[in-house]
């Protein structure tokens, strides 16, 4: 019989290979992260005519042209995402709203406006960050039950808007959360009773969540829509020289006063009215011809 020594069963002991130690949450989401910013830097970003293009290629039901729209623009997330953090979400979870708003936008734009679609995606992209902050900040003042299946619920209606690559509906959500719909109505009733319009958001503080939320105001479609269309008609008119963007601004009212006639604005600007005039029919030929001016409707 063979005599095992006294210190075997220490060595085998010390050959066993030491348990992994768990992968902690905060590492996954560091993970997630840098993938999720590989991702980002991996796609050029698009020309003004390859939106065009694209854009068409989405009406006409092109998945693909929808896919390489949002991967282009993930950029445009990450770079938005960053006003907004400290401010109780992590900064994954923002991008990942903004992700959803951006797929918004790439749904709702229309290239016949003229707008750029990185200017129409901030600003479906910020609401959509709003909203996420607005929600984290309205769990703290509502039963536990009712955040736990918010919870749930939230996680359910990402997933879906991955899957389904639009907008799910309620019965949706419910069922993909395991909740029944007299259930999600009630979470949906109580997050909306606990809302405060009047909490700031953004890195600024120049907006509150009220600005977000649909009121009796104007959709946000038409809401963006009016935006864009002062932006353009800003960026327009900064091509003129100083005296033909003075005299512009002056005949048509656009700095918020009453249009002002030839023989007034000579009198302001020192010139005859035969010149007023000229430089009127002059600037607005400029105008006319230029991308800007097709996103105002002129």
């Amino acid at each position: 019989m063979d005599v095992v020594p006294e210190d075997a069963s220490a060595e085998a002991k010390l050959e066993t290979p030491a348990p992994v130690p768990p992968v902690s949450a905060q590492e996954t989401t560091t993970d997630a992260l840098q993938l999720f910013l590989r991702e980002a830097g991996r796609h050029q970003l698009l020309t003004a005519a390859q939106e065009v293009e694209l854009a068409k290629r989405i009406e006409s039901g092109d998945v693909q042209a929808k896919q390489r729209m949002i991967q282009s623009n993930l950029r445009l997330v990450v770079s938005i995402a960053k006003n907004y953090r400290n401010q109780g979400l992590p900064f994954l979870d923002l991008i990942q709203e903004g992700t959803l708003g951006l797929i918004r936008a790439v749904e709702k734009f229309d290239w016949r406006r003229g707008f750029k679609f990185s200017t129409y995606a901030t600003w479906w992209i910020r609401q959509a960050v709003a909203r996420a902050l607005a929600d984290k900040a309205r769990t703290i003042r509502m039963p536990v039950h009712i955040v736990e299946r918010l919870q749930k619920m939230n996680r359910a209606e990402r997933t879906l808007w991955t899957q389904l690559g639009r907008e799910p509906r309620l019965e949706e959500i419910a069922e993909e959360a395991s909740l029944p719909l007299r259930q999600a109505l009630e979470v949906r009733a109580a997050a909306r009773a606990s809302t405060s319009l009047d909490q700031p958001v953004g890195e600024t503080e120049d907006a509150v969540f009220g600005d977000f939320v649909a009121g009796e105001g104007p959709l946000p479609e038409e809401e963006v829509e009016v935006s864009l269309r002062s932006q353009a008609l800003k960026e327009a008119l900064e091509t003129l020289g100083e005296r033909e963007r003075q005299v512009v601004t002056l005949r048509y009212g656009l700095a918020d006063s009453e249009p002002k006639t030839l023989e007034e604005i000579g009198r302001r600007l020192g010139l005859t009215r035969e010149r007023v005039r000229q430089i009127e029919i002059d600037s607005l030929k400029r105008l006319s011809t230029l991308r800007e001016m097709e996103a105002v409707g002129l």
